[in-house]
């Protein structure tokens, strides 16, 4: 087991199971009724939890075993059904024509971003939500730059998607209120 994998499982381990990510709640109301929808690197997988909820088939995927496991048993105990699975992403990403619907939170591989898209049926929804390296002085993030996006990148990643909803406030006006270090980005399959 490499060590990024240990210390990712390890901090699952000991993370408390967060909320669904701001995009996929404040736009959870464009979800399709039913559909195949994928939450990619899931983490905990909070995103899956309120898709499964909404009806959908979900499938779940992260490289961390621990992080499979939780999402398994806290389903379980919910009640709701998903395919929760250990896959490394960037070496085994989805399927072209796969998901009615995709999430990915707090992670980022650009060279994904085609497959992604690719994964996505006609008419598919992709919510995206990372972080951005415009951020204030307290704001959590990672230290990588490879991790952070530039202003407006989400936008040019998945420009062949139609723009339903981005927000982005970047550093303007009140530190200490709204959205910051973080862009969130929903956008539709012609």
């Amino acid at each position: 087991m490499s060590a990024r994998i240990e210390t990712w499982n390890a901090r699952h381990a000991e993370a408390t199971p967060g909320e669904p990510a701001w995009v996929l709640r404040e736009h959870a109301h464009m979800l399709p009724a039913c559909g195949d929808a994928l939450d990619l690197a899931c983490g905990l997988g909070a995103n899956a939890l309120l898709l499964a909820g909404h009806g959908m088939n979900v499938t779940a995927w992260d490289f961390s075993a621990v992080a499979i496991e939780r999402l398994s048993v806290e389903a379980a105990a919910r009640g709701l059904s998903l395919v929760a699975e250990v896959r490394d992403v960037v070496a085994d990403p989805p399927a072209p024509a796969s998901f009615d619907v995709i999430v990915v939170s707090h992670f980022l591989d650009r060279a994904l971003a085609p497959r992604l898209i690719d994964a996505l049926r006609p008419g598919g929804l992709l919510f995206y939500q990372t972080f951005t390296a415009e951020r204030p002085p307290h704001g959590a993030a990672p230290s990588n730059p490879a991790f952070l996006l530039a202003p407006g990148e989400l936008l040019r990643l998945f420009a062949p998607l139609r723009p339903v909803a981005y927000r982005e406030d970047g550093l303007a006006g009140d530190l200490s209120e709204g959205m910051r270090a973080l862009a969130a980005f929903v956008g539709m399959k012609p």
